[in-house]
């Protein structure tokens, strides 16, 4: 029989108050970016857009996560229901199709997001550190779509890698290229916590839009020196471990970490070229202290040597810190002053954040499908994906100490873990999206925090509030 006053199981409700409190959020998150779209674009546009982000988040396909048809399914409308898959993809394709925004729009936003990190950092006085690297987005099956060029495979070459006691396989002869779009990522990060997303940028070597790497990564430079100066310390690997790249980086007092090849040429303090691996040879390290490994979570030992090294294409005194970590040794090459063993162990940490940058293209390719797009204009094709780093950065958002009750409640209530590992990560990203995904498949957001279009919504929003 069934009950005259009929209410939701506690569960729903926590369900329904929760997937409203995280939709607002979002709402939150966006407002300056959506402020300044309203003053160009049609409001039904702007509404799309969130209602884009809200439908990444609750499609989680690797391979067919970016598809307009498929985003189209679960584009919802503002009142929480569903349109119909064809009139959905009509209107993310109207959205892209705008000749009022551009992409540069989402960047000046990202920027103003990590400048804010960047000011909360030195008002605490920490140190502040930009992880700074490329990588590629793979279209090996696409032949028609605008601004592929020619990338280097890191699939074929991981999936070729040899497993001992497995499988064996020799090294190729040429490395495999299949055609892409290059990345440029940089990230505005502590020593610890957080990171705020800087600027991404995905561009092409082929076509009316081609440029060159160095060409891009200076103007990125640029940008970045332009807003923030000398406050910031650019963290890079060994690919940025060249001579030309040091011109560029001295030209515009740019502060660096960068990791060398071991066989590449420096001048000792004793004024003799040697190659890295010979500078130190012989030496006992200085400092030595024990480190959590993030693979194991165990302790290992790390020790640490330094000296003043300069090179032939550069004028500025360098330094040379040297890293052994489970047998392997790094080379630091700094132009910040080490002198003392506090000196060391900042440029060592400093380059331990660099990781931070390779987690965020995984999590793009693998959680976020940024390989799946088929738009075929490439001005189309950077917005959409610009949307996309627009919900990353949301998620990251999601992860500071202020949201800290809410993402614990998401992630009891829709994914639930008891593991050790599980309890004490510090950024729960895949979790979080999963979590996300299945709280907002069971409970649609309504939307229209800052745009109601009907009274229901208005209904609903104050029923939340109360």
């Amino acid at each position: 029989m069934q009950n005259q006053y009929d209410i939701s199981s506690p569960k729903r409700q926590e369900g329904q108050e929760l997937s409203q409190e995280v939709a607002q959020k979002l709402e939150e998150f966006l407002l300056p970016f959506v402020i300044a779209l309203d003053k160009i674009l049609d409001k039904r546009l702007v509404r799309t857009l969130v209602c884009c982000c809200v439908a990444i988040l609750r499609f989680r396909n690797s391979m067919q996560g970016l598809l307009l048809s498929e985003l189209g399914s679960y584009l919802d409308g503002y009142q929480g229901v569903s349109v119909s898959a064809a009139a959905g993809t009509k209107r993310i394709s109207n959205l892209l199709h705008s000749l009022k925004w551009s992409i540069l729009q989402i960047d000046q936003f990202l920027l103003d997001e990590a400048d804010t990190k960047v000011k909360s950092l030195k008002a605490d006085g920490k140190r502040i550190l930009a992880p700074w690297d490329t990588s590629v987005i793979e279209k090996p099956e696409s032949e028609k779509l605008e601004g592929l060029s020619p990338v280097v495979s890191s699939k074929a070459k991981r999936r070729n890698r040899s497993k001992k006691g497995l499988v064996f396989n020799f090294p190729p002869r040429k490395t495999i290229t299949v055609v892409g779009m290059q990345w440029t990522g940089v990230l505005i990060t502590g020593v610890e916590g957080t990171v705020k997303v800087a600027m991404m940028h995905w561009w092409t070597t082929k076509g009316d839009y081609a440029t060159n790497l160095r060409k891009k990564e200076e103007e990125m430079l640029r940008t970045c020196m332009k807003r923030w100066g000398d406050l910031i310390l650019y963290v890079f690997d060994r690919g940025y471990g060249t001579g030309p790249w040091l011109e560029v980086l001295e030209t515009l007092r740019v502060r660096f970490v960068i990791r060398w090849k071991h066989g590449l040429v420096f001048i000792d303090a004793q004024g003799r070229e040697k190659k890295l691996w010979q500078i130190g040879l012989g030496k006992k390290y200085l400092t030595q202290k024990m480190i959590r490994d993030k693979e194991t979570g165990l302790k290992v030992q790390c020790d640490l040597w330094w000296t003043p090294v300069r090179h032939a294409s550069s004028s500025s005194q360098l330094y040379l810190v040297k890293a052994r970590v489970k047998g392997q040794i790094w080379y630091l090459i700094t132009n910040d002053r080490v002198r003392t063993e506090e000196d060391a162990w900042d440029v060592f940490f400093a380059y331990r954040r660099r990781w931070q940058i390779e987690t965020s293209f995984r999590y793009g390719k693998s959680e976020l499908a940024m390989e799946s797009p088929q738009v075929r204009f490439l001005e189309h094709r950077l917005k959409l994906l610009g949307i996309v780093t627009l919900v990353y950065a949301f998620l990251l958002h999601l992860l500071l100490e202020d949201n800290l009750i809410l993402v614990k409640s998401i992630l009891h209530l829709k994914c639930h873990r008891t593991g050790k590992w599980q309890k004490e990560v510090i950024a729960p990203l895949y979790r979080l999206r999963w979590a996300i995904s299945r709280l907002w498949d069971d409970f649609h957001p309504l939307l229209g925090f800052f745009f109601p279009p009907n009274l229901e919504t208005v209904r609903a929003l104050a029923a939340f509030r109360h």
